[in-house]
This record gives C-alpha cells, sequence and structure tokens, in this order.
C-alpha cells in the first residue's frame, strides 16, 4: 500500500508505504487535545517506508512517565501528521492528513478508553483497550 499525504495549508508533505501495523483510535487526553476533543484516528506504519517529501516538520516533545512521544506538525499551519514513540521501530500516521483519508478504511483497535469522553463513538467490532495493548 503506497499513499500520500500533507499538511492543511501544503507546505509540508510525505509518503508512506507498506502494510498498516495496526488502524486505530486513540482516547487518551494527549490525543484529545491535539484533535480538538476528538479521539485520534491512526495508522502505524513502517518506519523505512515513511518519508517526508516536501518540507522538514517541526517537533514537540512532552515528557511524561506514560508517553514518550514525539510528534511532528507543519510549522505554518500547525497540522499533527505524524508520531514517533519511543522503542516503536514505527510511524504513527495522522489519518486526517492522507490524501485520501478513505484509505484508511476505519480503525481495528481503540486505545486508552480509560480517557475517553462520553461522547466519543467507538464503532462496533472494534477491539478495545483501556490503555496500550501488550
Amino acid at each position: 500500500m503506497k499513499m500520500e499525504g500533507g499538511c492543511f495549508c501544503g507546505t509540508l508533505r510525505y509518503q508512506v508505504e507498506g502494510r498498516p501495523l495496526m488502524k486505530g483510535q486513540c482516547h487518551c487526553r494527549s490525543c484529545q487535545h491535539h484533535s480538538g476533543g476528538a479521539p485520534n484516528l491512526f495508522m502505524v506504519m513502517p518506519k523505512q517506508g515513511f518519508s517526508y517529501t516536501q518540507g522538514t516538520p517541526r517537533q514537540f516533545r512532552r515528557d511524561a512517565a506514560d508517553a514518550m512521544v514525539t510528534r511532528d506538525f507543519c510549522e505554518s499551519c500547525g497540522t499533527h501528521v505524524a508520531n514517533h514513540r519511543d522503542g516503536l521501530e514505527a510511524v504513527i500516521v495522522k489519518i486526517g492528513t492522507l490524501d485520501d483519508p478513505a484509505r484508511f478504511g476505519g480503525p481495528k483497535v481503540a486505545l486508552y478508553l480509560a480517557e475517553k469522553q462520553a461522547f466519543h463513538h467507538v464503532p462496533d467490532g472494534v477491539h478495545c483497550f483501556d490503555g496500550l495493548p501488550s
């Protein structure tokens, strides 16, 4: 599977190739902050298949005991494009940044349901976890 995407203003572009290792939605408070309140839809993709083709992302990292994550975002428009989690040899791609988000096809797992808001929806048949699966 080969896909392309980028930020809202077009300054930052990427391509990703490979088979998704995970397709999900995250309900953690950090993702709620970054999404503006909704769960965050993502695909975990092989690191070697991901590259920026235009622009260089800015990065943000807030070291917290439960989530050592570096977030890539566009310096011009602020779009959150990808995550890099310590110890994970993969890239977490944000679905809204894909040129064709329909290719996502929907989540297979829902993470951090312990932090889910009452108005968040989890589709039927999705495997649910209170935190990260082991």
